[in-house]
């Protein structure tokens, strides 16, 4: 379909509403017009405006069938194919990462949380279930507590981190967690896997770490050699020394 050839040549009625609208000195020359439909057309002009290279202003018009009259429906600044523009928005739940939590920050979890079960259904074992169902019902305990999936979740995120056993510090280690002293046992479904750190001179102290992970703060480490002072042989060039010098 052939574009309206009335609405094509209607590029002074355009600017004057596009002049009306916008702020004065931010509309430019007219770049071109482009059907959108019957009796529709847009005509676009370059945008002035600081901060917006890239984008230009269109001002869609129209007329009725049998009609000479241009109408003006709207006037918008949009942006072309090399404008500057804001990336999509994206909520906050999936923007922060771990770590952002600043005091005071607050990050509830989502209603249907794959990683949490109500506490009678799941829990440290399952054969605490009824213990748990009655402490449910008057009121004590956790209301929510890790689901199968969580634990999961959790144990990979673990295994894979710095407190794992590809670790580059793991990677030299002189033994693995499991068999060193500074080790903590946990107790539930995690303990079979992972204990805590109680070296204080390790780099993990205090973290989650899996038996396989290691370090050399290991408390079956031995040096392999000795560690006292070391007699060096004479210096090549001596600046330290007084030399004697016979005078005749």
């Amino acid at each position: 379909m052939p574009i309206d050839e009335q609405l094509a040549a209607a590029v002074d009625v355009a600017r004057a509403a596009v002049d009306e609208a916008a702020d004065a000195g931010t509309v430019g020359d007219h770049v071109r017009a482009v059907e959108d439909g019957d009796r529709l057309v847009s005509h676009h002009f370059t945008c002035l405006k600081a901060g917006y290279e890239g984008w230009y202003w269109s001002v869609s018009v129209s007329r009725a069938p049998d009609s000479d009259r241009v109408t003006i429906n709207d006037v918008v600044l949009l942006p072309g194919d090399e404008a500057i523009v804001a990336p999509a928005w994206t909520p906050y739940k999936e923007r922060i990462r771990p770590g952002d939590l600043s005091p005071g920050d607050v990050l509830p979890p989502d209603e249907d949380d794959i990683r949490l079960v109500p506490s009678w259904s799941a829990g440290d074992g399952d054969e605490q279930a009824p213990d748990r169902f009655f402490a449910r019902e008057v009121g004590l305990g956790r209301e929510w507590v890790l689901s199968f999936e969580g634990r999961e979740l959790a144990a990979d995120r673990w295994q894979e981190g710095e407190q794992g056993p590809d670790a580059a510090i793991a990677q030299q280690a002189s033994g693995v967690c499991h068999s060193c002293g500074f080790m903590v046992s946990l107790a539930g479904p995690l303990s079979e896997r992972f204990g805590v750190c109680a070296n204080g001179m390790a780099n993990d102290d205090g973290k989650v770490v899996s038996f396989d992970h290691g370090c050399g703060a290991h408390s079956g480490a031995r040096l392999s050699r000795s560690a006292s002072a070391q007699a060096l042989p004479p210096p090549v060039f001596d600046t330290v020394g007084v030399d004697e010098v016979e005078h005749f």
